[in-house]
């Protein structure tokens, strides 16, 4: 697996032993937005400390890209295994590419 480009807002993520990058994606973030609604209201829920952790797993889930054939319940487990705290600097990256984009 290639290392994440922080320049284009993606992320590692290590899910069973292996370093996953999360991309966001058009095709991605249209998705998370299709299941978790406006993403400028996730991004506000994010910062107000009310992003739920079925949130932030659906949100990485789709950022992983069709390529990790993941479960959802594996993304969720890394996430719960890894804690929130680590989990904050993907989620950071993530979200900084929502808002700012690529320049």
């Amino acid at each position: 697996m290639t290392g994440a480009n922080a320049l284009r807002g993606e992320a590692l993520l290590e899910i069973g032993g292996t370093a996953h990058v999360l991309r966001p994606s058009f095709t991605a973030l249209v998705a998370a937005e299709e299941e978790l609604g406006p993403l400028f209201a996730l991004v506000e829920r994010a910062g107000a400390g009310e992003l739920r952790l079925s949130e932030l797993t659906a949100l990485f889930w789709h950022c992983l890209g069709p390529h990790a054939a993941l479960p959802r319940e594996t993304v969720g487990e890394a996430v719960v295994s890894h804690g929130l705290v680590a989990c904050a600097a993907p989620l950071r990256l993530l979200l900084g590419q929502i808002l700012k984009g690529s320049g």
